[in-house]
């Protein structure tokens, strides 16, 4: 039986003791893949095995769409994200102020949300911290110039996760930026590492394999996942494996990864996705050559693990957050040098038994679950009761 938000029905006598945790997820329409996974493992976990314990009041109010019904709006994305700011500033902390009442404990999901804790008991609230890349502009102002009221905005976000009760963190690499950027102290701080979803295991695609042999990326195109290298690499690699693709997951391509795209030979060897479910990705983890994550900062990189849950050879800078999530299962290469990379890329492909074995890859992945993720979560809350 399933009751209110989702979770499992259980004896009375349990539903008057546990108390209720909201989850404050992201908005869905703004289409962040990992955040709306990282929300939905938790919330599955705690309907699951933490039940006993918590209970769910999963909380996603539908985006309200003001400016893009405007007439003679011709920039869509520029529209879409005047009512993103809406949106999250306006409309989502007006709508916790409603619910406020309904729950006990309260957890945004997502840092660049944590401007929700101004209207929240900051006592009995926490935030899941990803990366610092919301709060560059304040933290790096030379790396990342932003207007002033760009800078209001971020500040108000961050004063909201420095009110929390508690700032989970996935990896080591986020704890120690946190740390050193002062943000919050170490009391506070609580290593919750993601898990894969089930989906993400090395059995076999039914059906034919795939046409001709690809290399993949998954995520967006944002500056820091150096998708400038991703492509330098593809480039040198398809002249000397003519029938290699890449296959592209995530992201919309910027006008300067778009003049790459056209260098001759480029964009058609190259298969753009997206929108695709988690069955369809874990298929092309399990088929491709290789996996490549060149990204120059990561706040986990969460396809590293879920390739290595499917078998797949993974090969990743060379950066403590990379080493700490592939450990010696995945394979390295230096940040950013598109001839190293060319070089270890194409040792693998033409020999993939110079990567470590799949049995260990597949050992290493289990590591990380879901559960135990929704257990340190649960177990901090729980905490803030005592």
């Amino acid at each position: 039986m399933i009751g209110l938000a989702g979770e499992p029905c259980v004896s009375a006598a349990l539903q008057t003791t546990r108390p209720r945790l909201a989850l404050l997820r992201d908005l869905r329409e703004e289409g962040w893949p990992s955040m709306d996974l990282c929300a939905d493992m938790l919330a599955e976990q705690l309907g699951a095995a933490e039940a006993d314990r918590l209970a769910l009041l999963d909380v996603c109010p539908p985006m309200r769409r003001r400016v893009q019904r405007l007439p003679g709006i011709l920039r869509r994305r520029l529209a879409f994200n005047a009512d993103r700011l809406l949106n999250r500033m306006w409309d989502y902390p007006r709508h916790v102020r409603k619910i406020v009442n309904d729950a006990e404990l309260f957890h945004v999901a997502d840092h660049s949300y944590a401007q929700l804790v101004h209207v929240l008991p900051a006592e009995r609230a926490g935030v899941f911290c990803h990366d610092l890349d919301a709060f560059r502009c304040l933290l790096e102002p030379a790396r990342e110039p932003r207007p002033r009221w760009f800078r209001a905005m971020a500040r108000h976000i961050l004063t909201g996760l420095q009110r929390a009760a508690v700032v989970f963190h996935s990896t080591r690499a986020v704890r120690d930026a946190i740390l050193r950027h002062g943000i919050v102290d170490s009391a506070r701080l609580v290593c919750a590492p993601y898990g894969f979803a089930p989906e993400f295991r090395p059995e076999p695609v039914a059906g034919k394999s795939a046409a001709a042999p690809y290399v993949l990326h998954v995520g967006s195109c944002i500056p820091r996942k150096r998708i400038d290298v991703l492509l330098g690499v593809f480039a040198r690699l398809r002249q000397l494996l003519p029938a290699l693709r890449l296959v592209k997951v995530g992201g919309e391509w910027t006008a300067e990864q778009r003049t790459l795209l056209a260098q001759p030979g480029m964009a058609d060897g190259i298969d753009h996705v997206t929108g695709i479910d988690r069955h369809k990705l874990a298929a092309l983890y399990r088929q491709a050559r290789l996996v490549m994550m060149p990204s120059e900062a990561e706040g986990f990189g969460l396809p590293v693990l879920e390739a290595l849950a499917c078998g797949a050879i993974v090969l990743a800078s060379d950066l403590p957050v990379f080493r700490e999530v592939g450990g010696d299962v995945a394979c390295y290469a230096p940040t950013g040098n598109v001839e190293a990379w060319t070089a270890r890329a194409l040792e693998i492909l033409s020999d993939p038994d110079k990567a470590p074995l799949p049995s260990q890859r597949l050992k290493w992945a289990e590591r990380f679950t879901w559960r135990q993720h929704a257990r340190t979560i649960t177990d901090a809350y729980m905490e803030l009761l005592r």
